[in-house]
């Protein structure tokens, strides 16, 4: 398994933006497609964005389409969230995760990834 690291998070204004970061040690990060989750207070995990293993692809969450993209640093082992127009509901504990198979059909899924990270906070107030 790959090791993830989330970074990045913390308390920003509605209409603000942040970036996150997912650091990637262990196995070998290139081979493994990767994926952003939240969980907000009382919900349950939802999907966000995922990418490809060549990074050529991109998916998202109807939500947050237009505002926010996911990239991916192959030789810094790195994921990103660039976050922008943040809205309150926006609000949750982001996690990064990692996974060996996936595929446009699977990759919205929880159950898909194989690895994640212990999360970071995402705070927009008013």
């Amino acid at each position: 398994q790959v090791q993830l690291v989330e970074s990045g998070g913390g308390l920003v204004q509605a209409g603000g933006s942040l970036r996150l970061s997912c650091a990637a040690s262990g196995r070998t990060f290139s081979s493994y497609a990767m994926g952003w989750f939240r969980q907000a207070p009382g919900k349950e995990r939802e999907f966000v964005a995922a990418i490809t293993v060549s990074g050529g692809t991109t998916y998202y969450a109807d939500s947050v389409k237009g505002r926010f993209t996911i990239s991916r640093d192959r030789a810094k082992n790195t994921v990103y969230l660039q976050m922008n127009s943040l809205k309150p509901e926006d609000t949750a504990v982001y996690y990064c995760a990692a996974a060996s198979y996936g595929s446009s059909w699977t990759l919205h899924l929880a159950r898909t990834y194989d690895s994640w990270g212990q999360g970071t906070q995402v705070t927009v107030s008013e």
